[in-house]
C-alpha cells in the first residue's frame, strides 16, 4: 500500500475535505478570545517591495488572519525611490510602528526587500512578551522563495506591471494562492493565461483593484429606472499621469546601483541598460514594463461598469495619442515613439450587443482630456470637472467623480425631482476581507482574476491601439485582431530567454 501523502498546512487551509475530516481546537482554548491559531493563519510571501509594497504592507499586517512569513525584492535597500510626497511613507511607517525615529537621518525615500523585512519584523516584534522577532525570511529573486518557502499558502505581488504574470504563474503553478496589485498583466496573451492558470490549478486568486465602495450599482438602478433613458455612452476622465513621459529610450548608461539586481528587475523584458527612467514609480510610462494611466487607474474606474451592465472584451478599439516634436537638421516635425505611453489620450471602446440590445460605448480621457462639456452643466453655471465620470442616456445624463461615487443627474433641478433609489449606507470596508475568505477555501473572491478578465483585455487593448495609432477590430474568441494583422505581434511580449511564458 502507498503511504498516505503528508498534508501540510498549506493544503489543509485550502482544502474543504481536510476541513471536514479533522477537528481543529477551538481558538479560545489557544489563545484567548479573539486569538487566531497559527494553523488558522494564512502563511504569506509578500513580492515586491518598493513605496506602494511598503504602504499596503502596514496595512496588511496587522490582520490576524495573516502571517508574513517572507519578503522578496531584486533591490537590497536604497533611497532612490520616487513617491508622490516626500516625507508622507516615512511617516506612515513611523506611526505605524510607534517609532517617530525610524528613518532619521535618512535623506530620500527608502524603500526595498530590506526595508519591508525591518518593518514585518519590528512589528512582530512589538506584539510578542520578548520584544524580539527573526523570523521573516528575505528573498531577491522570487523563483527562490518559491522553491525555498514550502509552507506557503499564498503570495502577494507588488512589483512593477511586466512581472505580474510572470510570478502570479510559477505562484499558482506551486499551489499558491494570488493577490496581487492591479493589472493582472501589461500585455493581453499573459493576462489570458494567468487567467487559464488559475483555472487549471484551482488556485484563489485576487486583483486588490476591486472594492465594493462604488456607487455604480445605484447608477444602474436609476437607468433601469429611467431616469436618463437607454445608456449610450460611458465617459471617464482623469487629470493624470503625474509620472515623466520619455518619449525615447535614455542613451546614458549610468550604474547599477550597489544592491539592485537589474537583471531579476527586468525579468522576461528584453535586455537593456540600467537607467533610473525605467524603475520604480516611473515605471509605468513604458510599454515594456506599464500600462500606463489606463492600467493604473482605469481598473478602479471601468471594472465596476463592466461588472454592473455585464460588458465583454471590446469588438473595436479605436486611440488617439498626443505627441511631441523635435527639430532634427534645422526641420522641425513629429518626434516617432514606440517605446512610451503617451502624454495625453483619449480611447473608445465598443462592445457586441447582447439579445439584440446595443451596449453603450465606453470613452477614456487622460492626461487632461475630458468631454465637452454638457449643456447640463451650463445651465447651472458649473464647470466639468477634472476628474469624473459621464453616463450618457437618450433623456439625460448622469455626472459622477472619477471612480463613479457621489452621483448626480443633471441638471441640479432634475435631481431635485429624482424620486428613484437611494444610496444605502455602507459599511467601512477590508480591503482584504474577500481574498482571505477565498484563499481559506470559502466563496471565489469578486476580485478574481477571472472576473476583471473582459476589463483587463479592454485595457491591454487600449495600448495596442495606441502603439498603432489606428482603429483595432477585435475577435476575441479567436484571440485576434483582424483588421490590422501586424498589431497581433503586440499582444504578446519578446521574452528574455529563460523568462518565456
Amino acid at each position: 500500500m502507498t503511504p498516505e501523502k503528508k498534508i501540510t498546512r498549506r493544503r489543509f487551509l485550502g482544502s474543504a475535505a481536510a476541513a471536514a475530516a479533522f477537528t481543529v481546537v477551538p481558538r479560545h482554548v489557544l489563545g484567548g478570545p479573539g486569538h487566531i491559531a497559527p494553523s488558522d493563519k494564512i502563511n504569506l510571501g509578500y513580492i515586491g517591495l518598493g513605496t506602494q509594497g511598503l504602504r499596503e504592507l502596514t496595512g496588511l499586517l496587522p490582520n490576524p488572519e495573516v502571517h508574513i512569513a517572507a519578503v522578496c525584492d531584486p533591490n537590497t535597500d536604497s533611497t532612490d525611490y520616487v513617491d508622490w510626497s516626500r516625507h508622507g511613507l516615512r511617516n506612515q511607517i513611523r506611526k505605524f510602528l510607534d517609532n517617530q525615529a525610524w528613518g532619521e537621518g535618512v535623506d530620500g525615500i527608502r524603500a526595498g526587500r530590506e526595508v519591508g523585512r525591518e518593518i514585518v519584523e519590528a512589528y512582530y516584534a512589538g506584539n510578542k512578551p520578548s520584544n524580539s522577532y527573526r523570523g521573516c525570511a528575505s528573498y531577491a529573486d522570487f523563483r527562490e522563495l518559491l522553491e525555498k518557502e514550502k509552507d506557503l499558502d499564498a503570495v502577494k505581488i507588488m512589483t512593477p506591471d511586466h512581472l505580474h504574470a510572470t510570478i502570479a504563474i510559477a505562484a499558482m503553478k506551486k499551489g499558491k494562492h494570488v493577490v496581487m496589485h492591479k493589472p493582472v498583466a501589461n500585455v493581453l496573451y499573459e493576462a489570458r493565461l494567468a487567467v487559464e492558470t488559475a483555472r487549471e490549478t484551482q488556485v484563489a486568486t485576487h486583483l486588490s483593484a476591486w472594492s465594493n465602495r462604488n456607487s455604480i450599482a445605484l447608477v444602474r438602478a436609476w437607468i433601469e429606472d429611467g431616469s436618463i433613458g437607454p445608456l449610450r455612452e460611458v465617459h471617464n476622465w482623469i487629470n493624470k499621469p503625474i509620472w515623466p513621459q520619455w518619449p525615447a529610450c535614455p542613451t546614458e548608461t549610468p550604474p547599477v546601483p550597489e544592491g539592485f539586481d537589474w537583471d531579476l528587475w527586468l525579468g522576461p523584458a528584453l535586455d537593456r541598460p540600467y537607467h533610473p527612467n525605467y524603475t520604480h514609480a516611473v515605471f509605468r510610462g513604458w510599454y515594456d514594463f506599464g500600462s500606463g494611466i489606463l492600467g493604473d487607474m482605469g481598473i478602479y474606474s471601468l471594472w465596476p461598469v463592466f461588472t454592473a451592465f455585464g460588458l465583454e472584451a471590446p469588438v473595436r478599439v479605436e486611440a488617439t495619442p498626443s505627441f511631441t516634436c523635435e527639430i532634427v537638421d534645422q526641420v522641425s516635425g513629429i518626434k516617432e515613439n514606440k517605446v512610451s505611453f503617451p502624454n495625453a489620450s483619449t480611447i473608445r471602446f465598443t462592445f457586441a450587443g447582447h439579445d439584440n440590445t446595443p451596449q453603450p460605448e465606453i470613452f477614456w480621457y487622460d492626461g487632461g482630456m475630458r468631454p465637452p462639456t454638457p449643456e447640463e452643466l451650463y445651465a447651472d453655471n458649473k464647470e466639468m470637472p477634472a476628474s469624473g465620470m459621464m453616463f450618457v442616456g437618450d433623456r439625460g445624463k448622469i455626472l459622477a467623480d472619477f471612480l463613479g461615487n457621489r452621483p448626480q443627474l443633471i441638471p441640479e433641478q432634475k435631481m431635485r425631482e429624482h424620486q428613484g433609489a437611494e444610496e444605502a449606507a455602507r459599511e467601512r470596508e477590508d480591503r482584504n476581507s474577500a481574498w482571505i475568505a477565498a484563499f481559506k477555501g470559502g466563496e471565489p473572491s469578486p476580485g478574481s482574476f477571472e472576473s476583471v478578465k473582459a476589463c483587463t483585455e479592454a485595457i491591454c487593448l487600449g495600448a495596442v491601439a495606441l502603439r498603432v495609432g489606428r482603429k483595432i477590430e477585435w475577435d476575441a474568441a479567436s484571440m485576434k485582431i483582424t483588421n490590422l494583422p501586424e498589431a497581433n505581434e503586440l499582444l504578446y511580449r519578446k521574452y528574455r530567454e529563460g523568462w518565456e511564458l
